[in-house]
Formats: structure tokens, C-alpha cells, sequence
């Protein structure tokens, strides 16, 4: 599937971006995984934020975290694949595009997510090593994971 790409700053999200940014996570990571949590962080307003868009429908999602934000690195973060989207390749496609960017906006030689723990081998596969114990989050079992940039 080919998604329209828009990657941008939180001062420019138009706010029809944003209400289709919260509206995916809140689709995801409250209702779909049953988890109550405080999304709106804060860290929003100092973010970039990458999306995947067909025709107006929001399908992929991730906030590019400049270093010193959630982490002494940056990372990338509530990385969001719709549902009946999932399987397809598209978070592939989304964390490649999401680590590219991160090395464009904040010239990052290493990377640090907090994973679920059940996407461990996928972001192995994209390079990223274990740098944790398990760890709970919202309820969610996690760990920290490092990529450096070869």
C-alpha cells in the first residue's frame, strides 16, 4: 500500500493533523490495548511528527523525540500502525522512514526507544539491541532498546 507522507513539527500541524493523531493513538493505545494512560505528555510541542496518510484516513504514525526529551539520545515513539493495516509492511516502511528523519532533523549518531516487549525482534531487525531489563509501563511489559548508526 502506498501512503502519502507528511512529516512535521508540532507548530505546524494544521489541527485537523492533530485531532487525527490523537484520535489514531488514542484508537490504539487506550481502547485497543486497554490501557488508561496519560498520552498528552508534553512532549508533543517539542516534536516532529511523521504520518502516513490515505486519502484523508491517518494509517501511520510515530513522534521523532529530540535528544533530551524522553532520553540522553533521541528516539522515536508512539510508533502506530492502524489495525486492520498491520502486516503489510508498513511499520517497516514507517520506522525506516522514522530513523532517516531522526538523522536528518537531529544529526543522531544512536537512537533509544522504550519497546513492548513483544515487538522486541521486530526492532532487532531494524538494528536496534536490547539495552534493558524488562520493565513495566501502563501495565505493558517493555524494554529500552539502543540503535547507533553504523
Amino acid at each position: 500500500m502506498k501512503l502519502n507522507w507528511t512529516c512535521k513539527h508540532f507548530k505546524d500541524l494544521s489541527p485537523e493533523d492533530l485531532y487525527a493523531v490523537l484520535q489514531l493513538r488514542a484508537e490504539v493505545f487506550v481502547v485497543e490495548q486497554n490501557c488508561i494512560f496519560q498520552d498528552l505528555d508534553n512532549k508533543d510541542k517539542l516534536c516532529f511528527h511523521l504520518m502516513g496518510w490515505k486519502d484523508d484516513v491517518l494509517i501511520a504514525y510515530s513522534r521523532l523525540v529530540p535528544q533530551g526529551v524522553s532520553y540522553d539520545k533521541a528516539s522515536i515513539g508512539r510508533v502506530i500502525v492502524k489495525q486492520n493495516h498491520r502486516d503489510s509492511g508498513l511499520g517497516r516502511e514507517l520506522m525506516k522512514r522514522s530513523i532517516s528523519l531522526c538523522n536528518d532533523f537531529f544529526g543522531v549518531i544512536s537512537l533509544k526507544i522504550g519497546a513492548q516487549l513483544y515487538l522486541k525482534d521486530f526492532y532487532m531487525s531494524l538494528d536496534f539491541e536490547k539495552n534493558s531489563d524488562i520493565y513495566y509501563e501502563d501495565g505493558i511489559e517493555h524494554i529500552e532498546m539502543i540503535r547507533v548508526y553504523p
